[in-house]
């Protein structure tokens, strides 16, 4: 009988977040989303800027659920039974606050580039990451909180 479920391991530069077994995930690489299965062939993967969703095995806590985050970069292997997910940043989803996100929108929204910076190119760029990352993570908090 095959397994229904595999190890999963979420782990940031400041932090282990997840380490359990799942039944599923869904993973942002860099060129689109990729589901993860039970079974799956060996792949590793450069990670990309999106929701990041685990479904998790019924446990001894009871039923299993999903979580999700916001991920920002990274790699992902996927090797035998184990998951595991080098991330850049991620953010617990039940960790954000729509008001706070809000804020940090208008704080990007309000930050001048000078048109003359030597740097003008690279500062546009991380303003519209910036800018990206915050939209995400308001629609990520939204669908979580049910707003």
């Amino acid at each position: 009988m095959a397994k229904n479920s595999f190890r999963c391991r979420l782990v940031t530069p400041t932090a282990s977040l997840v380490d359990e077994d799942v039944t599923y995930a869904s993973i942002p690489a860099w060129d689109g989303y990729m589901g993860i299965l039970p079974g799956r062939a060996p792949i590793l993967a450069r990670l990309g800027l999106g929701e990041l969703r685990l479904d998790f095995a019924d446990g001894a806590q009871g039923k299993g659920g999903s979580r999700s985050f916001v991920v920002d970069g990274g790699f992902m292997r996927m090797v035998g039974d184990s998951l595991t997910l080098l991330a850049e940043r991620a953010i617990a989803a039940e960790t954000l606050s729509a008001g706070e996100i809000e804020a940090e929108i208008r704080t990007i929204e309000a930050r001048n580039i000078p048109a003359n910076a030597a740097d003008h190119m690279v500062q546009a760029e991380k303003k519209a990451h910036d800018r990206r990352l915050a939209a995400l993570k308001l629609k990520v908090a939204r669908e979580v909180k049910g707003i």
